[in-house]
């Protein structure tokens, strides 16, 4: 089955980290947050990906160079100009989806959804179009969608107020299609597939929907990155491997007296002794020298933290910025 992943966004939430690295690329336990979402796709089939691409294409293509991911075949394509959802779908289908039913997925949300019981669902609905559903407490921020008893979508309201909200049931970012949506789509025009693509489907009876449970996080802010890795490290999320005392240490550097805890320290960091890390993630290179407290906060590939340095309260420091010594930086952003 074929599947197209959108990476299109320039991850304006994450930066400065997104400056350099596409938010997908970012890691995730040493491998990716795109690579968790390949193998979640792979799991239930998927052999063959297309890779929506907008920002900082060729850090993919570098990262995969022989066209494979995860044992999976992917290819690529480079929208000339953003071209908003249902626009890139649309794109990157060309040449790519020849009558057949496809998936698509956005490339920053991890998930354990029963993506094949999702596909087996929209079979047996004869939908042309199907959404998989999340509860959350908060719909506010999502795309909001309540459902017939048969799961007939009945709207689609786009990001309601949280008093307003038909439903906690919103829009989890992975759809199934029959072949037959893209001829709603003109190509190469941007076009959006929640408010122009989905309600047109709604009037037309043609758009289902499925709840599911299941893990689900968007990866789109610092504090959800974290707690990407949080739900690993501390067990809620299944799949982590290699934990040492419940901190993933890659290949890294730890001096006696260093203490690492609930945390995602990449290879070839180095921590002297006496320091603290504490529900933070150190991205490969990073350099931090003793007496030194860092805590729920995220540091870019290649960081040096001066002696002494307190970094805390989600914190996102960029790739290469240099912390100087007895520094306290606490909720900033900075960058090199």
């Amino acid at each position: 089955m074929k599947a197209i992943v959108l990476v299109g966004g320039e991850g304006t939430r994450m930066r400065p980290l997104t400056f350099t690295t596409p938010k997908q690329l970012l890691p995730l336990l040493g491998s990716s947050i795109f690579e968790d979402v390949v193998l979640h796709l792979s799991a239930h089939g998927v052999d063959e990906i297309m890779v929506s691409l907008g920002y900082l294409p060729q850090a993919f293509m570098e990262h995969y160079p022989d066209g494979h991911c995860q044992g999976v075949a992917i290819r690529y394509a480079l929208e000339p100009q953003p071209l908003d959802t249902a626009g890139a779908i649309r794109f990157a289908a060309e040449d790519f989806i020849d009558g057949e039913r496809f998936v698509v997925v956005n490339g920053d949300v991890l998930t354990d959804l029963d993506l094949t019981a999702l596909i087996d669902f929209h079979h047996e609905r004869g939908a042309q179009g199907t959404i998989a559903l999340h509860p959350v407490e908060d719909p506010s921020r999502f795309g909001v969608v309540p459902t017939e008893d048969d799961g007939r979508v009945i709207a689609f309201v786009e990001k309601p107020a949280i008093d307003e909200a038909p439903t906690n049931l919103i829009n989890a970012g992975t759809y199934v299609f029959e072949a037959s949506v893209l001829e709603r789509i003109p190509f190469g025009e941007r076009v959006s597939i929640e408010r122009t693509i989905f309600p047109e489907m709604v009037i037309d009876g043609q758009l289902f929907a499925k709840a599911d449970a299941a893990y689900w996080l968007d990866t789109g802010t610092p504090q959800s990155y974290l707690q990407a890795h949080d739900d690993l490290l501390s067990g809620r999320r299944e799949g982590a491997q290699g934990l040492v005392d419940g901190s993933y240490l890659g290949e890294a550097t730890l001096t006696s007296g260093a203490t690492i805890s609930a945390s995602s320290v990449g290879s070839g960091s180095q921590v002297a002794a006496g320091t603290r890390v504490k529900n933070s993630i150190l991205l490969p290179g990073v350099v931090i020298a003793g007496g030194c407290s860092i805590e729920d906060s995220i540091l870019g590939h290649g960081v040096s933290v001066g002696a002494g340095a307190t970094i805390q309260s989600v914190s996102v420091i960029g790739d290469g910025v240099v912390i100087p010594a007895g520094a306290t930086i606490e909720a900033e952003k900075l960058v090199r």
